[in-house]
């Protein structure tokens, strides 16, 4: 994991690219909890996510889980290459199969750091 990093409890992060916009995925973590990612379910360009709730599915061979957005803001960009090859998620979760991007305020006071994570997963 890359210590720029920001994570929500429910195991999405949270990377800053720029003033006002940030990247989200599924955490390594969660990404082997599900098992083999077969689909994706995301939010549209242009929709409205707001931290703590729900954004979406991700859905593997084991079970359908729902996707919590971290942040409050507008999503800028889908990842059509996640939504193509789900399997990205499980082989590159912090780098190629990260899902959205979204312009934001403010980053919520409730986000963790790469250790306060890794201590809540018992890594």
């Amino acid at each position: 994991m890359t210590t720029e990093l920001r994570f929500s409890k429910d195991h999405e992060w949270v990377r800053v690219e720029s003033d006002g916009v940030a990247v989200i995925g599924v955490t390594d973590f969660a990404a082997g909890q599900l098992g083999d990612v077969v689909y994706v379910d995301l939010p549209e360009e242009g929709d409205t996510i707001t931290a703590g709730t729900e954004m979406g599915e991700i859905e593997s061979t084991k079970s359908v889980s729902d996707l919590f957005s971290p942040i409050t803001g507008t999503v800028t960009e889908v990842n059509q290459a996640v939504v193509d090859a789900p399997e990205l998620v499980n082989a590159s979760p912090f780098e190629d199969g990260w899902l959205i991007r979204a312009s934001f305020e403010e980053l919520p006071e409730d986000l963790l750091t790469r250790e306060q994570y890794t201590e809540l997963v018992g890594e």
